[in-house]
């Protein structure tokens, strides 16, 4: 039985149908009722496990292939006319080429299967943000995950109507193959295909693959931007809200950053901070000549190795009800779940990620390290009230970050907009012993796009430059770095909550109501301008976070340059001009 008259949308799904050959078609119309039954048959058939109803209400654990563990960039495509549309930093295929592959692996893919049809909304239903998808999947964690993650159901097809303006997403776990494993987006064609796999940031394409991949291309010929971003408001003891969208590229403390808790000393003076999304913001101008953002996303996808009570209670909390866990410790005396870092005392009577019996005297880690929670975003007790505004919110500020051992100040702002573009695309981090083996190697990831950018990365950042000539009410871009380090390796900045006093002066930034320095590469706070009350941080300790070291900033001018030089001629010139400023300014030219 289908949902809608939208003859183009019913035409589509009988031609995937015919080509994957699934048992039965069942279109999915968001109600609890269906989406139970769903939950029913999935514990039935090992998809999912139940987990103990008092601890995890409406929670279940759900377990990947062992070969299908995280997103795989190598097998992520942009499939566009031109190799060039596509750029650099992304892997091409001819469209047609990557089509005729794909339906080699589809056909017949869904026999004995049932095959779903997912309407969803990335956005609030019918607001001027909303974009909608259909998503076609043999896989039930996919469907529950997603009326989790998006607004699904027959409301969307209801505000969709008899319109063609919509996402195709076609999903097919097949063998789970990972030879044959793809993730292909067809820009120009509206269109998304997956095939072999069923990890969440390679299946559920609303999130990744649409909200950015393809919405980044969308706002490209649309004039609004699909970025990479948390959204957050700092309410002040006024009760004044002033919202920042931010840009991290993994391992940077970003969804500490979307749900951060303030220093006690903020709270008792009446500071709060609200969430408004984590991971995905998309932004438009207003009527008012300002940004505005909105979280596309309804739900939260996160890591949880090490969450917890301390390090992110917010980000735990949002994990009691209603969550899917992925790849996650199974403790069988509870029925629960556990992972490295949420507690000190691991269970004795346990399965690992991959269903083996495991306790912690085995040496080895219980929980995959890239095991996921998929979350509904109001459970979490920071959730915005603006969360569900269907006009966004405006912002003031936008912040850019890495991590960066020695070279990047704690924070500075940028000189103007084309400048803050300049240090969105410089954006880098460096690696740590832990993650790759090797120490301080530079990883650039300009505004935490490049594995996101749907298109060319230096058209991406020639239509950042655009915007700004549209936006009457520009916000002001800043950088942050939190990750300075003293001689022995330690941690200068105590991080975490304390961020709040970084946010706090870039606010006051944005509203002209404290002064700034100017230097080489932009404007720096004044030591006694960022609140340290109650930390043990001396103003010349503070001083040396806020210095910028020209010999170490002269070999950064010498790495972007390298960068740069991937672009070729789609590097745009404003931002080749802003390399030579801070080489003037570095005193090499």
């Amino acid at each position: 039985m289908t949902l809608t008259e939208n003859q183009s949308l019913i035409d589509w799904v009988n031609e995937i149908a015919a080509r994957t050959k699934p048992d039965q078609v069942v279109w999915i119309d968001g109600t609890n009722e269906q989406l139970e039954t769903l939950r029913t048959i999935g514990c039935s058939t090992g998809e999912l496990y139940k987990l103990d109803e008092t601890l995890h209400p409406g929670c279940f654990l759900h377990r990947t292939a062992q070969n299908d563990v995280a997103r795989v960039e190598g097998r992520t495509f942009i499939c566009c006319k031109n190799e060039k549309d596509a750029g650099p930093t992304n892997n091409w295929m001819a469209p047609d080429e990557m089509y005729k592959k794909l339906y080699a692996l589809y056909e017949g893919a869904m026999k004995g299967r049932t095959m779903y049809v997912i309407p969803y909304s990335m956005g609030v239903i019918g607001s001027p943000f909303a974009k909608y998808g259909i998503e076609i999947t043999d896989s039930i964690y996919v469907v529950l995950s997603m009326a989790i993650m998006t607004r699904v159901g027959k409301s969307v097809l209801d505000a969709l109507g008899q319109s063609i303006d919509y996402i195709k997403g076609v999903h097919s776990l097949a063998q789970l193959n990972e030879q044959e494993r793809y993730i292909a987006h067809f820009p120009e064609d509206n269109t998304i295909m997956s095939v072999n796999s069923g990890y969440g940031g390679n299946v559920l394409l609303g999130k990744k693959c649409f909200a950015l991949r393809i919405a980044s291309y969308l706002g490209k010929n649309e004039g609004w931007m699909a970025e990479h971003m948390l959204i957050l408001g700092i309410q002040n003891p006024k009760g004044e809200v002033r919202y920042l969208s931010a840009a991290f590229p993994s391992a940077c403390g970003k969804t500490n950053l979307a749900m951060l808790i303030p220093p006690e000393g903020y709270q008792k003076k009446g500071w709060k901070v609200w969430c408004v999304g984590d991971d995905i913001a998309w932004i438009r101008i207003g009527e008012d000549g300002r940004l505005w953002a909105m979280n596309p996303e309804y739900g939260f996808f996160g890591v949880a190795p090490g969450t917890n009570a301390r390090s992110n209670p917010n980000a735990l909390a949002a994990t009691t009800k209603g969550t899917i866990f992925t790849n996650v410790v199974h403790d069988l005396d509870n029925n629960t779940v556990w992972w490295e870092g949420l507690s000190d005392t691991p269970p004795q009577n346990a399965l690992d990620w991959t269903g083996k019996p495991w306790n912690a005297s085995m040496g080895v880690k219980g929980a995959h390290p890239n095991s996921r929670f998929t979350a509904p975003a109001k459970n979490c007790p920071c959730i915005s009230p603006e969360f569900e505004a269907p006009q966004g919110v405006p912002l003031s500020a936008i912040v850019f970050g890495g991590r960066r051992a020695k070279t990047a100040p704690l924070v500075y702002q940028s000189r103007n907009w084309i400048h803050g573009v300049f240090v969105g695309s410089i954006m880098a981090s460096e690696t740590t012993a832990a993650a790759t083996g090797a120490v301080g190697v530079v990883r650039r990831d300009p505004m935490a796009m490049l594995p996101f950018c749907g298109y060319n990365m230096g058209d991406y950042w020639q239509h950042w430059l655009d915007m700004g000539d549209k936006i009457e009410n520009k916000p002001k871009i800043f950088n942050v770095n939190w990750f300075r380090t003293d001689e022995d390796g330690h941690f200068i900045w105590p991080g975490f909550g304390d961020n709040l006093r970084v946010l706090e002066w870039i606010m006051r930034r944005c509203f002209d109501e404290v002064d700034a320095r100017e230097t080489e590469i932009g404007f720096l706070p004044y030591p006694e301008d960022i609140n340290l009350e109650d930390l043990t941080i001396s103003k010349d300790t503070l001083a040396g976070l806020l210095a910028v070291d020209r010999p170490l900033w002269q070999k950064e001018v010498d790495s972007i340059s390298e960068f740069y030089q991937i672009f070729g001629d789609t590097l745009p010139d404003a931002l080749k001009a802003e390399l030579h400023t801070l080489k003037r300014n570095l005193g090499q030219e």
